[in-house]
């Protein structure tokens, strides 16, 4: 069964951690800095019941991506690269590569952002002895010895201290919850007139990227024994303990403090806890923790997009994608993120960028809970996960994300989705000549032309339009067929190309007809063509027009149009077979097309002739559809029409009046200057009359009649010879303008 690999460089064996360290991480991620620093101003200025609000809008967006990581770490084994893995090998390495990118950029500026939170927690010591303060004092040499320390010890050492500091993290909230309300402090009193609140969509701004960090646990994946055990249970319990937390605390502040001290000092849980110093110890825990994660997933990540080949360079690629030891250690990836972390902490401060890491997270997430919606969707056999979230959840999910971006900051979305397109366009440059689309969009569009099948099949009130079918054994031959079967199908109709191998169906004819169609399709991928293309294996080509009029068109329409060609070149007995086509179509009620090409091809595609005669009631209508359909394409843009109608001095009159009428209540871009109308007696050779008119343009369409085709043959195709291109017209149905 074909699976969705996208031929990444060979996974290496990592450190086979277990569940807690994904936890760990998530969670030391999800408790950081903005729960000391910022939940207290929340419900200060939301109140208590705002603030829960808050949080469970915020959990929108992160339960339903804990559920979908848990769905799609369960249908395969996620190797190194975390998330990136994931949307990756779901959406194609472009699109994946273009999040990837974005995600390891969020990933490293993260460890900058966290160092300069730790950096903070010294504010207050430096103040009590009248020093100034800087935090570049602290957090540039805080980075350095984090990626030292890294680069020493590994990712080991890193999960090793997400132990420690998670245990410090765990203390400090035991104690700020058997803490309680200062002495003296009357938690009723009523804010301070003075005190301005902020809407609610700022605070939730600013608490949002708390709740961002429960996908951090996944960038373990490389490095875990079980991955499809381990990311789920972490990931899952890291989201349901961090939305407990932040309940309660927000609880906490509402019943231990006065408004007034909400608002006015961001340390008010020192105020709290029973013992004051262990929440600047806390904060200092949280933010080395969420640090400390962010060192140990964004190089894998990076390590993975270059094993992947999606970085450029391909020195480059070789120098991040290698790995140390029997782990596969990223140290060169972690030096990478250290040297990017460092640059930006020494910024000092790093809102701005801040905010982008917000949405890039939120793009990340959403992609994820898009690929469990759209692989719901698609209903692959291939995908058979364990865990399974909702359909809908998942699609909740994705639609927060994409509205929660325009809702904390719209600026810094739209700058951030500009930032992922340019990255886009350079992928897709880069990998021009791949074929990067996924088995999940595949099985999204077979499940979607499916059920638009059925759906069209048993729908009888539908606008007509050419669904033209085509077949010829001589398709590599001559080019001219499959051109004007393109410019017909550029956007109005329909088209469906077969390619026909003579012979019965063997191994070795349906093995030549598997390679064909593979040509075929590249064929038209050059050429820009809108047709479906395939094969056709039939002992003769009567045969294989038999079963070609019996055979849906593109995308399961029903073909009302059959399409036969030949050269001027060609001996009698091709053009003996179209006319059989021709007649063998008018059985099954189809149109018929036949295409006389030369060495003229069409030549400045600057002038179309239609030719009308009264034995043309039902062709009318149908040249004039086609010849507007031609003129909608690129090729012929600029191109003039022209209306010749051929007919007797006593019906002038009126049949010029019913081809005006049909012209202009069928909106046909035609001056009335190029519709000409000739009168014409029976000594008039139409021939010569049309040679004369229209031995110049570049395609000349004439109508064909029922009893031309059944008693006289091929003789009405081999007229005409000065002409250029010619295709003639038989409608077997009515065809009006509307």
């Amino acid at each position: 069964m074909k699976t969705d690999s996208t031929s990444p460089v060979a996974p290496q064996p990592g450190h086979g951690f277990g569940t807690t360290p994904v936890f760990l991480a998530s969670i030391s991620t999800i408790l950081g800095a903005i729960l000391f620093l910022r939940f207290g101003y929340a419900v200060g200025h939301l109140g208590v019941g705002g603030a829960l609000l808050a949080v469970a809008l915020g959990h929108l967006v992160t339960i339903p991506t804990a559920l979908a990581i848990a769905e799609i770490a369960t249908n395969r084994k996620v190797e190194g690269g975390g998330a990136y893995f994931m949307i990756s090998r779901s959406f194609g390495t472009t699109i994946g590569g273009t999040i990837g990118i974005a995600l390891f950029f969020s990933q490293a500026i993260s460890v900058a952002f966290y160092m300069i939170a730790f950096a903070e927690v010294f504010r207050p010591i430096a103040a009590q002895f009248g020093l100034p303060f800087d935090p570049r004092m602290t957090s540039l040499p805080a980075t350095v010895l984090l990626v030292v320390l890294m680069l020493r010890r590994g990712a080991k050492m890193g999960v090793s201290a997400l132990y420690i500091v998670c245990a410090i993290l765990a203390v400090s909230l035991a104690l700020f919850f058997l803490g309680g309300a200062p002495a003296g402090v009357d938690v009723s009193v009523p804010l301070d007139p003075s005190v301005r609140l902020d809407p609610f969509i700022l605070v939730f701004a600013v608490i949002f990227p708390a709740f961002t960090g429960g996908a951090a646990g996944v960038g373990l994946s490389g490095d875990l024994e079980n991955p499809r055990h381990s990311i789920p249970r972490g990931v899952l319990w890291a989201t349901v303990v961090g939305m407990l937390v932040y309940g309660l605390i927000v609880l906490k502040l509402g019943a231990s403090a006065s408004r007034e001290m909400l608002v006015s000092d961001q340390l008010v849980m020192s105020q709290i806890a029973l013992w004051g110093p262990i929440i600047v110890i806390g904060l200092a825990a949280a933010t080395l923790s969420s640090a400390l994660g962010s060192i140990i997933v964004a190089p894998r990540t990076l390590q993975a997009l270059a094993a992947d080949g999606v970085l450029p360079g391909a020195g480059i690629r070789r120098f991040l994608a290698k790995g140390h030891g029997v782990e596969n250690e990223p140290r060169n990836g972690t030096v990478v993120t250290g040297v990017l972390a460092f640059a930006v902490a020494t910024l000092g401060g790093v809102d701005a960028v801040a905010r982008i890491i917000t949405m890039f997270f939120l793009v990340t997430y959403g992609a994820l809970c898009a690929i469990s919606f759209l692989e719901h969707f698609a209903a692959r056999p291939s995908y058979r996960p364990s865990f399974r979230s909702k359909w809908y959840i998942s699609l909740f999910g994705a639609v927060m994300c994409a509205l929660l971006m325009f809702q904390v900051d719209p600026v810094y979305a739209v700058v951030a989705i500009l930032i992922m397109c340019a990255i886009y366009a350079v992928l897709e440059r880069q990998r021009q000549h791949e074929n990067d689309l996924s088995t999940i969009f595949s099985g999204v569009m077979t499940q979607l032309t499916r059920w638009l099948q059925v759906r069209l099949q048993k729908t009888t009130d539908q606008d007509w339009r050419p669904s033209v079918i085509m077949v010829s054994s001589r398709t590599f031959d001559r080019s001219a067929p499959q051109l004007f079967m393109k410019w017909l199908c550029y956007r109005y109709a329909v088209g469906t190309y077969l390619h026909h191998i003579p012979g019965m169906l063997s191994r070795d004819t349906f093995r030549e007809s598997r390679t064909t169609r593979q040509r075929l399709i590249e064929l038209a991928e050059q050429a820009g063509s809108s047709l479906y293309v395939d094969t056709m294996i039939s002992p003769s080509f009567r045969s294989a027009i038999a079963q070609t009029l019996q055979v849906p068109g593109a995308g399961g329409v029903e073909s009302n149009t059959y399409m036969g060609e030949f050269s001027v070149h060609d001996g009698p007995e091709v053009a003996e077979e179209v006319v059989e086509g021709l007649l063998m179509a008018r059985v099954s009620s189809m149109n018929g097309l036949v295409l006389r090409h030369g060495d003229h091809h069409f030549g400045n595609r600057k002038q179309i002739h239609v030719w009308l005669t009264p034995r043309d009631y039902r062709n009318a209508s149908f040249m004039i559809i086609l010849s507007y359909i031609l003129l909608g394409h690129p090729d012929w843009r600029g191109a003039k029409l022209s209306i010749f109608a051929a007919y007797p001095e006593t019906e002038v009159r009126e049949r010029t009046a019913t081809l005006h009428e049909m012209i202009t209540t069928g909106r046909i871009p035609i001056a009335e200057k190029n519709v000409n109308v000739i009168a014409t007696t029976s000594d008039i050779d139409f021939e010569r009359l049309v040679e004369s008119r229209s031995g110049e343009a570049d395609l000349v369409l004439l109508g064909l009649s029922d009893s031309s085709l059944q008693h006289v043959g091929v003789a009405p195709l081999m007229k005409h010879t000065k002409l250029g291109e010619v295709l003639w017209v038989s409608a077997s149905e009515r065809i009006d303008i509307e």
